[in-house]
């Protein structure tokens, strides 16, 4: 479950059934200063339309201007703590699965899971009309609709990734400090999360995953749910399912061909986790990417 402030969730409680570490969500509002910090279980691609706002990330002071494009992960506790009047928003709210899973610089991703509050070095003029898109589309969006909206919110974090960057001097260190100090439990999920990113396709446990760490389970699935909020198997079932989707998107591949190679061991499995978690079978999501 996405870990939210009281604050959090009064203010968006009505999406909240959708909100969760799983889920990819698209919103615009007017920023205000925020009363408490909150935090949730996603990487946050934002931009400021107008306006000017600083956040309180880590015990540091971020400031962001009007169309710099903003990149972190929200599960570290964040705040708003300066607004200037009219400053509207657009939020983007990527699963950090699907974070995880995008083909960039390790380095970023280490980054980022070490509390780097990453801004672009350079204004994209072009980001505001199709951020802006994005926000017009999202409501009326179907399953598929909503996958496409997220596989582009990825595509603009892969070119982030690739423009020079601004982070602050504690962000930019290689194994920077982390929320709570460069703990074991940090390393310890890091590492998980390598392991199930490359194994993905093969059959995980715990056990497994611990073994190869040469830890103890319990250290192994404490040390995880610290850090991601949410237990190992669901790492691995997002995990898992993320890749499956873009298998059923961007080739041609069998159902069956793509539910063995995401690791799922059987096609009623498959079906089971993927109808659950998007409310379509796996068919009628490819279904409805080809009648587009």
């Amino acid at each position: 479950m996405a870990r939210q402030s009281p604050a959090f969730q009064d203010e968006h409680a009505g999406w909240a059934d959708l909100f969760d570490g799983s889920s990819f969500h698209v919103e615009s509002h007017v920023a205000g200063a925020m009363a408490t910090a909150h935090w949730h279980d996603h990487v946050e691609l934002n931009l400021l339309l107008e306006g000017r706002m600083t956040y309180l990330f880590q015990g540091r002071q971020e400031t962001v201007e009007a169309r710099r494009l903003a990149l972190f992960w929200a599960a570290i506790p964040h705040r708003a703590i300066e607004v200037a009047p009219g400053s509207r928003l657009i939020c983007l709210y990527i699963p950090f699965q699907d974070f995880m899973a995008l083909p960039i610089a390790g380095s970023i991703r280490k980054a980022v899971m070490h509390g780097a509050f990453l801004k672009a070095a350079q204004i994209q003029t072009t980001d505001a009309g199709t951020f802006q898109r994005w926000v017009d589309e999202w409501p009326g969006a179907d399953p598929a609709r909503r996958r496409l909206l997220l596989d582009e919110a990825c595509l603009r974090v892969r070119r982030l990734a690739l423009d020079p960057l601004e982070a602050s001097d504690s962000a930019r260190r290689e194994g920077g400090e982390c929320r709570d100090g460069r703990s074991p439990s940090l390393d310890h999920a890091e590492r998980m999360i390598e392991i199930i990113n490359l194994r993905f396709g093969e059959e995980l446990s715990i056990a497994t995953i611990a073994a190869a760490l040469g830890i103890h389970q319990t250290t192994a699935t404490s040390a995880f749910r610290r850090v991601l909020g949410m237990s190992i198997n669901e790492y691995i079932v997002r995990f898992r399912l993320s890749r499956a989707l873009h298998l059923l998107a961007d080739t041609d591949q069998p159902i069956l061909d793509v539910a063995y190679a995401c690791g799922f061991g059987s096609a009623s499995r498959f079906y089971d986790v993927f109808k659950l978690r998007t409310g379509v079978t796996p068919r009628q999501f490819r279904s409805q990417l080809s009648a587009r």
